[in-house]
Order: C-alpha cells, then structure tokens, then sequence
C-alpha cells in the first residue's frame, strides 16, 4: 500500500469548487447569449462576433499551464483565489465595453484570469482526494459547466430582457469579487495521512512518494502528454464550437426567439449534469485499464451526434441529439483531463492537467472563430461547420489510439526535482 495524504473535509473542499466553478461558467456563457444584442448594439458582422467569443478562449488557453504551475508551486488555495478575483473584475468590465476592439481585449484578459481555476482546481483534488477517487471528484466539479448550462440561458434571457447585457455583466462581476472573499475564507483542507491500496508499480505507477522528483519540463518529452492534448483539442472544438453557435443558428437558421431559446437549451444543460457525473464512474470503474476502449468509442459517438444533430429535420429532434451529445463529450473531456492525475506524480498535477487543458481551451478560441468564418465565407450556411465538428470526433478517435503509458520521460526517471508547495492542513485536523 502507498501512504498519502488526503483531507478530512475533502467532500466540503469539492463543494466550494463546486460553487467556484459554477460562477467561472455563469460568466463565460452569458456571452454565448449576450453575443445578440452586443451585436446589435455594436454593428458586429458574424466573423467579428466569432473573434469576441474566440478572444476569452485565446486568454484562457495561454493560463492553462502557468496556472497550474502557479498550483504546483505557491498552493492551489492562493492560485484559485486570484483567478476568481481576476476574472470577475473583467467580468463586471465587460459592460462598459463601447468598441470592437475594447471588448476583445476585455474578453482576451478575462480569460487570462480564469484560465488557472481548472489546473489549480486539479491540484486541490490531487491533494485533497485518494488516486482511487479522482476521476469522480473531478467529474463532480465538471458538472458545474453543466449546472450553469442549465441556468444561464434562462437567467442570461431573463436579465436581458428586464435590464440589459451592461448591467448584466455588473452583477455577476461584483458576485464574483464577493465569492473570491469567501473562498480565501473557507477553502482550506485539513490534510491527514490514507493508506491508498489503488496506488500500486502495477496500477498508478507513477503515483507515489517514490516518484514526486520529476520537473515539469519531462511532461514534454511524455507521448501520453501529446496525446491527450491532441485529444482535448478535439473533443473541446466540438463542445466549444457547439456550445458557442449554436445559440446563434437556432435563432437565424431554426428561427426560435430569445425566451423559446432559454427554456430550450435548459433540456441538453440538465443532460449534461447526468452524463458528466456517469462520465467519472465510467472512468474510474467500468473501464479501468480500458481507458483508450472508453476514449475511441466517445470519439465515434461525437462525429455521429455532431452529423445527427444539425442535419435533424425538426426543432424536437435537434434538441433530443443535443440532449444526447454530452455523453460523448463529457466522458471524452474527463477522460483526457483526469488520465494526467492518476497516472502521473502528484508533484506535477497541476501543470499536467494545465498542458492537457491548453489544448481544449485553445480549441475554445480556435473553433468559434472557425465556424465564424465559415458561415460568413459560405453566405450563412452551416454545412462546412457539420463537417469541421464531425471530423474533429475522428481526429480524437486517433490521438487517443496512440496513448501509451509507459514511454516518456516522466514514466522512465525521476528527473530532477521541482519541489512544490502545497496547502498546509488546518490546525488540529483528525484522520477520517
């Protein structure tokens, strides 16, 4: 057995990351929606309406792994606190946004501050969970995304309608300033040593004590690295791409208005919360050791909804494909994201999930843009972009083929030590 340590109130941790991560999306889907009326407001064509939604993607890609090297080093603790502070003072800057230009560089740095909050987020399961557990916790911590998916189209519809997209944003800024404050306050985890019999040469190789003097320069010479970021770039152009466009085609090409639009989109949100926890259990118990299994068959799954969805010949059978889409994606996402923090040290938790989570979140400033282009390029038609997702599902099939977990830098020596600092236990902690 591999002796770790893990906090006693581990299951409070995940709940105010939770409320952490369910704020983060609140603010990054309300443009999704917001996206009409600023294009009204402002004269945005649909290309310059792909570069604002692609902006915060382009910002938030960059922080990826220097935020989760800022985890590894100073403590996940300090890291999330200044993300949420940062992003939600660009959030509430958002409404005084009077310009093209203003609002892609508003957007480009909110995304900069928001960017740690998942490698960081990482960290803290890393230090707060058993390696037996972590794909759940983190699957757990995905839902939020889904959560917010289920409550921004009626509550961004609604806000809009009463008081306008500026005074939208203000809110949301000054909620996120107060939620900072409070997980400076509370997000503390009592750490107490576990005896981990899932942690085994034979099993999680590379998690245990044995192992924590790596450098986080041997993640680029680890396939599996590669891999997995290829994969996350692929399976994410799919949910970015969709989840980005699609509230604009169904109102231009499917001809819903706003309030029809909010009450729809709620059915795929609640969908996703379902399929996003099943996502963790799948991982962590139905295909243990079959993860590259799981990983083709979620790529097959999102080239044939993709084709599915879009070429669905009635509003009802559109949703029902999109409602059925998030098992796909939502497995294929925890997979690649969560693979890094059970099958590599704990010492470099944070900046793995960051490099994975760079190629997703780049994906996020990549896709909108692309299909932006695309639909202005072929005068409002959406068949190129049919095509673009549906492949992208084929291109993730392949990256996760090549996964290997034995060869690379990482697997093959301790490399040189890179010692990190983590959140410290509270003062007179118990063991479970």
């Amino acid at each position: 057995m591999q002796q770790q340590k893990i906090a006693s109130n581990r299951r409070s941790i995940l709940f105010i990351l939770f409320i952490g991560y369910t704020l983060a999306n609140l603010d990054r889907f309300f443009i999704n929606y917001a996206v009409l009326p600023m294009s009204e407001d402002l004269q945005l064509s649909a290309s310059s309406t792909g570069l604002i939604l692609s902006s915060f993607f382009l910002g938030y890609a960059i922080m990826q792994m220097p935020g989760g090297w800022l985890a590894d080093r100073f403590g996940a603790r300090y890291t999330l606190v200044g993300c949420i502070i940062a992003w939600s003072i660009f959030t509430g800057l958002t409404a005084v946004a009077w310009s093209l230009s203003v609002l892609v560089a508003i957007r480009f740095v909110f995304g900069l501050g928001e960017g740690g909050f998942i490698p960081a987020s990482a960290k803290m399961i890393n230090d707060s969970f058993p390696v037996k557990s972590r794909s759940r916790s983190m699957s757990i911590l995905m839902t939020a995304a889904a959560f917010a998916g289920v409550v921004t189209p009626i509550v961004a519809t609604s806000m809009m309608v009463s008081i306008g997209w500026r005074q939208m944003f203000l809110i949301f800024g000054a909620v996120g300033v107060v939620v900072g404050i409070l997980f400076y306050k509370f997000l503390k985890p009592n750490l107490v040593p576990y005896e981990d019999d899932s942690a085994s040469p034979t099993n999680e190789s590379a998690v245990n004590e044995g192992a924590q003097n790596v450098s986080v320069r041997q993640l680029f010479r680890t396939p599996m690295m590669w891999s997995l970021l290829i994969a996350s770039f692929a399976v994410y152009c799919i949910n970015w791409g969709t989840a980005s466009w699609l509230p604009t085609y169904l109102v231009q090409v499917r001809g819903l208005d706003l309030m029809s639009l909010g009450m729809l989109q709620m059915i795929p949100a609640a969908s996703s919360i379902v399929f996003v926890l099943l996502a963790g259990y799948l991982v962590d118990k139905v295909f243990a050791g079959r993860e590259k299994l799981l990983g083709m068959l979620c790529g097959a799954g999102l080239t044939l909804f993709v084709y599915l969805m879009f070429n669905a010949p009635n509003i009802t059978l559109f949703v029902a494909y999109q409602s059925l889409l998030p098992i796909f994606t939502g497995t294929g996402i925890v997979l690649v994201t969560t693979l890094p923090m059970k099958k590599l040290p704990d010492a470099v938790g944070g900046s793995a999930v960051g490099m994975v989570q760079f190629g997703g979140q780049f994906a996020g400033f990549v896709a909108p843009l692309s299909i932006g282009f695309l639909v202005e390029a072929f005068s409002g038609s959406y068949t190129q972009v049919i095509y673009m997702l549906a492949g992208l599902g084929i291109v993730y099939v392949a990256a996760i083929a090549t996964l290997t977990f034995r060869k690379g830098a990482i697997f093959q020596s301790g490399g040189d030590a890179d010692t990190p600092k983590v959140d410290q236990p509270a003062p007179g902690s118990v063991p479970v």
